[in-house]
């Protein structure tokens, strides 16, 4: 192990300095640094939750890059907005284009009928997309539930990416080699998938064990559409931007971001995996990783909770499968 490889595991296993400003910054002066892919002109990058925070910096980070944007907001009043930040995002920047290719548009992905619609109009819309940014983020403060009867932080985290996924797989397969980008959270090293209990309705709720779990609910899923999608030219991963003062984050967790304020990320450097995995060659060289840093990290450690089993796996795809394919979900809980 070479001295830069060593420093860059030292700065993960830390992780107040690894997933802070700190490792930020060193990582990016460490001797091997994953230089930028190039120039996106002409490719279709759609992100999900992308009117504040990471998913708004990462929609800036892909348009400044030349891409066609397509930014999704959960009515059309929030993705209205966030293409016109975009848009001034990009055409305040230095060498930046005076009119980025950036489009609004709307779903509230915890709902079913509105993804259908959604794929099913994009679908009509596009003849590819290059990159899907699964973002979108929710902690509620007690336990809530979708208009499916789904619990709302699951619907949120890991049924609405499993059917963007399988429904766009049409544009993604006409773009090959794409990418699928899921975003996660460093809370996830701390779950395991909860054995017959998908949704956790028999855990007592509390927002963090909750999110964190769903977190590691979407890790498992990202390795299981990656072998699914091998063959197909579509390669998924899973990013941990680390901490990141998003808005998510100052509304669910301030005394969290009272603690961490000395080290915490801006959402641009948050989203600066994201944005390089949606056009460096590395990503399109392996499939299924967890990258954080540019880096793949392991998606489990020693001192956190144990790999999940191949039953619960099995049993979280076939639970999420049957919900999305379901003409009326549960609504019994």
């Amino acid at each position: 192990m070479n001295l830069a490889t060593w420093a860059d595991r030292a700065l993960d296993r830390t992780v107040v300095l690894g997933y802070g400003t700190p490792g930020y910054h060193l990582r990016r002066r460490l001797p091997g640094w994953p230089e930028d892919g190039g120039r996106m002109d002409g490719r279709v990058v759609l992100v999900t939750g992308a009117a504040s925070g990471i998913g708004l910096e990462a929609a800036v980070g892909f348009a400044r890059l030349g891409a066609s944007v397509r930014v999704l907001g959960r009515n059309p009043e929030r993705a209205d907005d966030a293409a016109r930040r975009v848009r001034e995002h990009v055409g305040s920047a230095a060498g930046g284009p005076a009119e980025a290719d950036v489009r609004p548009v709307a779903c509230d992905i915890s709902s079913l009928a509105q993804l259908r619609s959604f794929t099913e109009q994009f679908l009509r819309d596009e003849a590819r997309l290059d990159v899907l940014v699964n973002n979108a983020g929710v902690m509620p403060d007690r336990r809530t539930y979708s208009v499916d009867g789904v619990e709302l932080t699951f619907a949120t985290h890991v049924l609405a990416p499993w059917v963007l996924t399988e429904a766009l797989l049409p544009v993604l397969r006409a773009a090959a080699p794409s990418r699928v980008l899921n975003v996660t959270s460093g809370g996830q090293y701390g779950q395991r998938l909860p054995a017959g209990d998908p949704e956790s309705a028999d855990t007592r709720y509390t927002p963090k064990k909750i999110y964190a779990r769903t977190k590691r609910a979407q890790v498992v899923l990202t390795q299981q559409w990656a072998e699914r999608l091998r063959d197909a030219g579509v390669h998924v991963h899973a990013v941990h931007p680390g901490w990141a003062d998003t808005p998510g984050v100052r509304n669910w967790m301030p005394v969290f971001r009272t603690l961490t304020r000395p080290v915490i990320r801006t959402p641009a450097q948050g989203a600066d995996t994201v944005v390089w995995l949606g056009h460096a060659p590395e990503a399109v060289r392996t499939t299924g990783l967890l990258w954080h840093d540019r880096r793949p990290r392991p998606a489990t450690y020693a001192l956190g909770a144990r790999p999940d089993g191949a039953a619960a796996r099995r049993e979280l795809w076939d639970y999420v499968s049957r919900l999305a394919a379901a003409p009326t979900p549960p609504t019994t809980k």
